[in-house]
């Protein structure tokens, strides 16, 4: 008899691979290259970057209540008129996000995952209920259409892109 698992972490393989893709692209990148972009109206490699990853840092503080107050520094990253960060410090931030999203996931029960949380609208302040799995999967969905944005932006100029 197979024996099944007692958390949601096997379930969600391949995303930890997306994450080192995320690692290895960004890492690499020069001052110049963050300041990248396909058009003037558009977001430059770094915003992108941090976009990502403040991101993940909100749902997982704000919405899931995991990880700690060092995660309220990086959502703010997501800001408008944020500075430029270097690559090694972006790398940093996609390495604690996902510490802390990987954590919950080796604890984190398929019943856990059906638990109801709640995002706060920002205009209404209304409270707007999800479920855990609700939440991983719109993160999951996030890194891959930024990811996919970040790569499209790398790549049209010649930077090595997200290698899959």
């Amino acid at each position: 008899m197979i024996e099944q698992p007692t958390n949601v972490a096997p379930f969600y393989q391949g995303w930890d691979v997306y994450q080192q893709h995320l690692v290895k692209a960004i890492g690499q990148l020069t001052p110049e290259q963050m300041t990248a972009r396909i058009a003037p109206h558009l977001r430059n490699v770094d915003t992108i970057a941090r976009h990502i990853i403040s991101v993940r840092a909100g749902w997982s503080y704000f919405v899931l209540n995991i990880g700690d107050e060092q995660l309220l520094e990086i959502a703010q990253w997501g800001m408008p008129d944020q500075p430029t960060l270097p690559a090694a410090e972006l790398v940093k931030g996609l390495q604690i996000t996902w510490k802390v999203l990987q954590d919950a996931l080796e604890h984190w029960t398929p019943e856990k995952l059906q638990e109801i949380v709640y995002d706060i609208d920002d205009e209404t302040q209304e409270k707007i209920p999800h479920t855990r799995q609700w939440v991983i999967w719109h993160l999951i969905e996030h890194d891959l259409h930024h990811g996919g944005e970040l790569s499209f932006m790398l790549g049209a100029h010649n930077i090595p892109a997200i290698d899959l």
